[in-house]
């Protein structure tokens, strides 16, 4: 019945176009990336307590309560950043009903709905992080779960943006789709130990005296060297990966995404170098984590650009083999 519900409200919505589905797409990668900044600021300005409860944010109140114990501004940072998952949580809502409305090919509709699904689940995983007063793995958990969700959004852009009418075809032989595959998997394991890095890092998300922050009891140099060391191979790959498209030819759409993809994460590098050598300030664990998104959402670009749909009329020139 909740189903019919639902077909009969889809129904009722004016027909979205192309380019409305697509900006839609591209607000759900803005919102998903974005709540993870606003995530690092929380965290850099130590208002991860700022509302010490979940999911309200007082004892009784969904709403920041005038109270000594809790800085007005750390309750303010951390209310605003919960407030931006409603943001989150349209856009995602708003995909769904625009690609249902259009009715769009399966692969699409199931990627749509990833994304209000994965919203709950990282609200349920922010809930799980306060509640355990900010235990570091909880929060690396939280990150990760952050950068996938950027994925996710980002191969949805571009399935939206492909047609449903059509054929799979490939841009690249299938060993050099393997090895975008096997970077995306280096990108991972590089989140993973930047989270290592940022738990036994300077910045707990509190700086409560009484009941100070649970911290990662590794050497920081030695999660330092291991996350700068598993990046050197990530870009490794993305270099060998760069020869191999060239020597077979690649359309000008996979090359833009792979200079970005090579651009974006020498920033990243650069944003990490400087901050070893500063001390980490809080401006540029913010921007570090702004770059992480980005890498994620351009590795994911290249990744789904190496595999397509297109018109039976438009197909690519002989470089790209219809997929079987």
């Amino acid at each position: 019945m909740l189903n019919r519900a639902f077909t009969v409200l889809v129904d009722r919505l004016p027909l979205p176009s192309l380019r409305v589905q697509r900006w839609i797409a591209l607000a759900v990668i803005l919102t998903q990336a974005g709540i993870a900044v606003t995530g690092s600021i929380v965290r850099v300005t130590a208002s991860g307590l700022g509302c010490p409860t979940w999911p309200q944010c007082f004892p009784g109140s969904f709403t920041p309560v005038g109270v000594s114990e809790v800085a007005v501004v750390h309750q303010a940072v951390e209310f605003g950043n919960r407030m931006l998952t409603f943001v989150v949580s349209l856009c995602a809502g708003l995909v769904v009903l625009a690609v249902v409305r259009a009715r769009r090919r399966r692969e699409v509709v199931v990627y749509a709905w990833l994304m209000p699904g994965g919203t709950v689940l990282q609200a349920v995983i922010g809930g799980i992080t306060v509640r355990t007063g900010l235990l570091w793995w909880t929060v690396a958990v939280h990150l990760v779960a952050s950068m996938l969700m950027v994925w996710l959004a980002t191969v949805l852009y571009a399935k939206v943006s492909e047609p449903d009418e059509g054929i799979d075809t490939v841009q690249a032989p299938a060993p050099l789709r393997w090895l975008t595959a096997l970077s995306g998997v280096a990108l991972a394991a590089v989140l993973v130990a930047g989270t290592l890095v940022t738990a036994a890092g300077p910045h707990a998300g509190d700086k409560s005296i009484d009941k100070p922050v649970a911290r990662l009891e590794v050497e920081i140099v030695t999660l330092v060297h291991l996350h700068s060391q598993l990046l050197v191979g990530y870009l490794a790959l993305l270099v060998g990966l760069a020869f191999g498209l060239f020597a077979v030819g690649i359309t000008p759409a996979v090359r833009r995404r792979l200079f970005a993809v090579l651009a974006v994460v020498c920033a990243q590098a650069l944003i990490g170098v400087i901050q070893y050598f500063t001390d980490v300030p809080a401006v540029l664990v913010v921007c570090h984590v702004a770059g992480a998104a980005a890498c994620t959402a351009a590795t994911a670009a290249l990744w789904a650009s190496l595999r397509t749909r297109e018109l039976v009329s438009a197909r690519p020139r002989s470089t790209a083999t219809t997929a079987a």
